[in-house]
């Protein structure tokens, strides 16, 4: 029998990138070390309609010294995924489903869909659903409600007050709902989580031996977490592996060989 599969729900960008030596100064000329175009993703399904509209670009700089990026955005104005598009997936599908925090309302009706199947299935059939609230927006904080999982970026702790990952997690508790794990990344200072029981859990960060490209490490750390939790890793374990592969990508370009 084949394996059910992830499907995630936000983003689809192309992105530019441009290694150089230095951060440009102002009206001056510079040399790109790397040019290239990067397709962010995985061997996931993505529910995109990329035929309402162009693939957003980001336009990326990165120093090739410190590895840090400048990211300008060309935004299409793509059209969001709605929840009447939702109703065109096939929920047998999929074993988990994962969305980026964007149009929260609609969001909402999705994982209340998706809720509604889970009561109809026993407990092996059910779907595992997850959320990211990667920016400090009021309406997307109706999204800490949902999901078995719920990612929380340090801007958005810092919105909140909270000024580690641990303070954050155990803080942002009481706006998830029960049994429910909240995980927030602190870049080198790793990660923490709490999970269904209320321990605190936590991973160091795995920087490499040399920054090359931050670029999508947040991404790439969702994405490790998720893929760890959705083969039956206890919490522990999918938040190093998180920490691991998010560390191996700073250490290249682009995504090939973190895994």
């Amino acid at each position: 029998m084949e394996e059910k599969r992830i499907l995630c729900i936000g983003l689809v960008c192309l992105d530019i990138i441009s290694v150089v030596d230095v951060y440009p100064l102002e009206d001056t000329d510079t040399s790109f070390i790397v040019a290239d175009f990067r397709r962010r993703g995985v061997d996931v399904a993505h529910v995109a309609w990329q035929s309402r509209g162009d693939t957003p670009c980001a336009c990326c700089l990165v120093n090739s010294t410190n590895g840090s990026r400048t990211v300008t955005l060309y935004d299409t104005n793509l059209p969001d995924v709605t929840a009447q598009d939702f109703e065109q997936v096939d929920l047998t599908q999929y074993k988990w489903i994962h969305w980026e925090g964007r149009n929260a309302a609609e969001q909402v009706k999705m994982i209340q869909r998706v809720e509604e199947y889970n009561r109809t299935c026993p407990a092996h059939q059910r779907v595992s659903t997850s959320v990211e609230v990667e920016k400090p927006r009021k309406e997307l904080y109706q999204l800490f409600g949902y999901g078995d999982v719920v990612f929380v970026s340090k801007d958005v702790a810092k919105d909140f007050g909270f000024h580690s990952a641990p303070e954050a997690v155990k803080g942002l508790r009481t706006r998830v709902r029960p049994g429910a794990t909240v995980i927030c990344a602190w870049a080198e200072a790793g990660a923490d989580a709490l999970g269904p029981d209320g321990e605190l859990v936590h991973s160091d960060a795995f920087p490499p031996e040399t920054i090359v490209d931050t670029l999508g490490a947040g991404d790439t750390f969702n994405a490790a977490v998720l893929l760890a939790l959705s083969r039956g890793q206890r919490l522990q374990e999918a938040l190093a592996f998180g920490c691991q592969v998010a560390g191996r990508k700073c250490g290249v370009h682009g995504y090939d060989g973190i895994v």
